[in-house]
């Protein structure tokens, strides 16, 4: 469930959102409606709106008899951009960059696989001006990291797969806290380089070196970050 960051509403959004997903002692396993009114110093027409959004990405729910109260993690929709976001937010370590390497390790060479067999020529088009646009930019700027993830939405996409295109909210966050670590002497992309490698098989229609140069992309990935 999206919602707007700006405002009164978004700012309790975030804050207690971070707080419940950081395990916060302070929220405890209840959450008092009344009490989180006068602690954010707002109307519980604001808290009934910013606990259903968070009810929406799985945190909370509210029962009869039990109140309103922090569901169990394994519960959370961790899917959600925001849960992500916020999941980072207090495990910025190597554990999450882990976790996140793996999915995307399960994820894009199936997909570069896919693109390879089913990609059109607009869409390899629209892969080659994002790769173009990487190189024109410096790495560790907020330009190169929306050109790198527009690289890696659209070979996603050029997979027809819906499946598999919804896994891009786990894709980008992937990207996005790559981004905060990435090595300052980490290697620019460009037509010679994985990302080219990558392109350059689905171009040619070669769902195994597709397959294969992602799987090199991700393995470098993983050493500019350290892992």
């Amino acid at each position: 469930m999206n919602y707007p960051r700006r405002g009164v509403h978004g700012e309790v959004v975030e804050d207690l959102g971070r707080r419940i997903v950081g395990g916060d002692p302070g929220t405890g396993g209840r959450l008092d409606p009344i009490g989180l009114a006068k602690r954010y110093r707002v109307s519980q027409t604001v808290v009934r709106e910013v606990l259903k959004t968070l009810a929406a990405k799985g945190l909370v729910d509210a029962r009869p008899k039990r109140g309103t109260f922090i569901r169990p993690r394994g519960e959370w929709s961790m899917l959600d951009p925001d849960v992500l976001r916020w999941r980072f937010a207090h495990r910025g370590d190597g554990h999450m960059l882990r976790e996140l390497a793996e999915v995307r390790s399960a994820v894009e060479p199936a997909g570069a696989r896919l693109a390879a067999q089913r990609r059109t020529p607009e869409e390899i088009t629209a892969i080659e001006a994002a790769l173009a646009r990487m190189a024109d930019t410096p790495v560790g700027t907020a330009a190169h990291r929306e050109a790198d993830l527009a690289f890696h939405r659209l070979l996603l996409a050029a997979a027809h797969n819906e499946l598999l295109d919804c896994l891009m909210t786990v894709i980008a966050s992937a990207l996005y806290t790559r981004g905060r670590f990435t090595h300052a002497n980490s290697r620019p992309p460009g037509p010679s380089g994985t990302h080219g490698a990558v392109l350059d098989a689905v171009r040619r229609g070669d769902p195994d070196g597709a397959e294969s140069a992602m799987r090199d992309l991700l393995i470098q990935a993983g050493q500019d970050t350290g892992l």
